[in-house]
């Protein structure tokens, strides 16, 4: 099993966990950030999280040098199982989504207030794509 497929299944057993922003724990809940966090360290990484952020971000550039510290490196489409996928909602929100298939995405979801798993998620708000070295 390759590290991308073991962080996608790492993000579906978080499949249902309450929303709560900031949040870094399952038992508390998670947000997006708080989602690709916990779903590494159940695979064994310690990724360092960034603080200070909030809802509404028009750019999350401070932030970006945490991707290699985190171990992983910017992909390419097609979508691949366990990718980390940065999306540019709006003019002011960004959002971490974890792609449990080539097709589907496991994200932190603030209208649906928990954790869910998503089918057919349009690819035109990706702005980045990472992944875990195996």
């Amino acid at each position: 099993m390759t590290n991308g497929e073991r962080l996608a299944a790492a993000a579906l057993s978080f499949v249902g966990v309450p929303f709560r922003l900031h949040g870094r724990h399952a038992s508390t809940g998670l947000d997006c950030v708080g989602l690709l966090s916990a779903s590494l360290a159940a695979i064994g990484k310690a990724p360092p999280v960034p603080v200070g952020y909030t809802m509404r971000n028009r750019n999350v550039d401070r932030w970006l040098p945490l991707v290699k510290l985190a171990g992983l490196f910017e992909g390419q489409p097609p979508i691949e199982t366990g990718d980390i996928l940065l999306a540019h909602l709006s003019c002011q929100q960004h959002h971490i989504l974890i792609a449990d298939t080539p097709d589907s995405v496991v994200h932190a979801h603030a209208g649906l207030r928990r954790v869910v798993r998503e089918a057919g998620r349009s690819l035109e708000t990706i702005e980045r794509i990472w992944r875990l070295e195996n």
